[in-house]
């Protein structure tokens, strides 16, 4: 059965535990916090052991997987299995294992299926295997006019009441980041103290906070939105940011995106290297987006050309920081914008 990642936590307190499950799409926190409701009915429902797949590397044993659904539990007799597949696309191999097990699910065996990539072409026989003994569950974009319903949704969830005004404010805010809507509603929750939130308090509430900040521009760069990238600098520099109070954040997501791309590029274990920069799988998705667009060696240009940007912040160098910084960082988003950074 297909469903939406709400829906499906929502079934999940209300039917027996299904044997596997897929959780797919490009909205991370949707897809986290749906695998983590899994995780915990799975623990609900006596699954005291759990191991974990990372279909990453184009030489994936998958042979390695299909043993683990027939041995025996050391300590629990049932067992929770989790398969990551970051591209959504198991190949033919993988893909017939998973159809595999989906024609006779092995006793005491849930198999968790999560990919931050997903587009109907991803679809095939194996997902349409799981959708016939299980839960397929597909976090689409939430849409711009969708985005208001989904914050009060959110909001409501933590015990927030607020009027559409004040829903609507927040989530212009937010600017359809889901996660940065789901901070703030988090800690609206705190700072609310049980009243109806009317625009002006929301305002004040959320005031605290830089309306363009720096994470947003980072994501913004890494999710491929050279616009977004656009507005957050501008919001920023009328703030009176200054370009050296931003690089360092900068440098780091950019850092970590090269990290990335040389493992990728040597074919080596990306979510190993996820866990060693302790990158969140809520963020995983935007990096594996990111480093679709760029090679091992565009990184390292862009490494350079972050540093030539420091440079002219300094004054070391010549040329206007803001200018330079938005030319890098939109072509992180944009590779036809390369061309920019060559002018």
């Amino acid at each position: 059965m297909q469903t939406q990642p709400e829906q499906l936590v929502a079934r999940l307190g209300q039917e027996p535990l299904r044997p596997v499950y897929l959780i797919a799409g490009v909205e991370p926190l949707r897809v986290l916090e749906a695998a983590d409701a899994v995780r915990a009915r799975a623990r609900e429902a006596g699954c005291g052991e759990r191991e974990v797949f990372d279909a990453d590397a184009r030489d994936f044993d998958w042979s390695a997987l299909q043993a683990a659904f027939g041995n025996i539990g050391l300590f629990s007799s049932q067992r929770l299995v989790e398969l990551r597949l970051p591209t959504g696309k198991p190949g033919k191999e993988g893909a017939a294992v998973i159809a595999g097990f989906c024609a006779d699910p092995p006793p005491g065996i849930t198999l968790l299926v999560t990919t931050g990539d997903w587009s109907n072409a991803h679809a095939g026989k194996w997902s349409e295997a799981i959708a016939q003994v299980g839960h397929v569950a597909i976090a689409w974009s939430v849409k711009p006019h969708e985005l208001v319903d989904w914050v009060e949704r959110r909001l409501r969830s933590r015990g927030v009441r607020a009027d559409r005004d004040a829903v609507a404010l927040l989530a212009g805010r937010v600017e359809g980041n889901l996660l940065a809507a789901a901070q703030e509603a988090d800690k609206l929750a705190l700072l609310a103290e049980g009243q109806v939130l009317d625009a002006a308090r929301m305002q004040s509430l959320v005031a605290d906070a830089a309306r363009f900040d720096v994470f947003r521009l980072t994501d913004a760069a890494l999710n491929g939105q050279p616009a977004q990238v656009s507005r957050v600098l501008a919001g920023l520099r009328a703030e009176g940011e200054a370009v050296p109070a931003l690089l360092g954040m900068v440098a780091k997501e950019l850092q970590a995106a090269e990290g990335l791309a040389q493992v990728q590029a040597r074919g080596g274990n990306l979510q190993g290297e996820f866990r060693a920069q302790r990158i969140w799988d809520s963020k995983q998705a935007l990096y594996m987006r990111a480093l679709k667009r760029h090679d091992a060696r565009r990184w390292a240009s862009f490494m350079a050309e972050l540093g030539r940007i420091d440079r002219i912040s300094k004054g070391r160098a010549s040329g206007d920081a803001w200018i330079a910084l938005e030319r890098l960082l939109v072509a992180v988003a944009e590779p036809r914008a390369m061309k920019l950074l060559l002018s």
